[in-house]
């Protein structure tokens, strides 16, 4: 271990390691993972000692994933990282900071979080982070509860990419279905087993599909792949009239490769990766019909928030 952090409390000894391992782990996958896939990695590869993995008996968290959570937040506000609906994304300066070693990392998000914090009259920095533990962090409730709060929506995503990951291709296939009737679409056409010409679901503004636009859609169930460029491409050549827009869904994520061929195509193409199917699947949550919603159900808890 870096000879500097063992001068270190263990809290942020073990938040600096930590915090290192996740910027590199996230660098290797391209520079976005699920907060999950980065605690799970650190987990299988980093040394954890018997402190850090002993378990908070208020919360049930292990010590070092809440202390590594808790010290996200000032990797968030220097602009190191982002975390949205539980992935971890690695910033261009985040992937900088990764030459500075564990310590300096440290110690330079640190400081930028208290000097975001002096500008935003953050309380935080009447007082140094001197605690041995996440949860005698008083003198900062705030940062302890954003920190409770991603771990608790990682949780949650990571608990409804399970259920999705567990159901088979036709019923994820009707999933996409009936939220696009959450949308106010018609689904007249939703393949049934067997050949489908390439299509798996169509669908209209209106009954008739006498206006535009005209929804043809690509479902893969593939939660462990991502969908390659030339499955863009054959959606593409099936866009063959006017008003017609092609939607690829996947229980997986796009190569960036494809995400690039859809962005530059000549035809209408969206495409809908595991992340921003629940984030639809959430915000149009009320308008499923009862039979539709137990397909993936849902239920709301409303925590206290800040106005940061």
């Amino acid at each position: 271990m870096n000879n500097e952090l063992e001068k270190w409390a263990p809290s942020k000894r073990s938040a600096a390691k930590n915090m290192f391992a996740a910027f590199n782990i996230l660098k290797d996958a391209g520079g976005q993972l699920p907060g999950k896939t980065v605690i799970e990695t650190i987990r299988n590869t980093i040394p954890l000692n018997d402190w850090e993995m002993e378990v908070y008996e208020k919360t049930g968290y292990i010590r070092w994933e809440s202390i590594l959570h808790f010290y996200t937040i000032d990797c968030i506000k220097a602009g190191f990282l982002r975390k949205n609906k539980g992935i971890w994304y690695l910033t261009e300066e985040g992937e900088k900071a990764i030459k500075l070693g564990p310590a300096k990392l440290f110690e330079t998000a640190s400081q930028l979080y208290r000097n975001w914090a002096a500008d935003n009259k953050d309380p935080k920095v009447k007082k140094e982070k001197q605690a041995e533990e996440v949860a005698e962090l008083e003198e900062n409730k705030t940062q302890t509860q954003k920190a409770n709060l991603d771990l608790l929506e990682e949780q949650a995503i990571s608990g409804i990419k399970d259920f999705i990951r567990s159901k088979n291709a036709y019923e994820f296939q009707d999933m996409v279905a009936a939220l696009l009737r959450a949308m106010n679409y018609h689904t007249p056409f939703i393949s049934p087993k067997g050949k489908d010409g390439g299509l798996d679901i169509i669908a209209y503004n209106d009954p008739l599909g006498a206006t535009s636009p005209r929804l043809k859609v690509q479902v893969k169930h593939r939660p462990d792949a991502v969908v390659p460029v030339d499955d863009i491409r054959s959606l593409t050549g099936l866009l063959n009239k006017d008003g017609d827009i092609g939607l690829f869904v996947t229980s997986g994520y796009f190569t960036s490769e494809s995400n690039r061929s859809a962005r530059e195509s000549h035809r209408h193409i969206k495409l809908l990766d595991i992340d921003n199917f629940i984030a639809l699947w959430q915000e149009f949550y009320s308008k499923l019909s009862d039979e539709d919603k137990n397909m993936l159900p849902l239920h709301p808890i409303y925590f206290l928030g800040s106005n940061e």
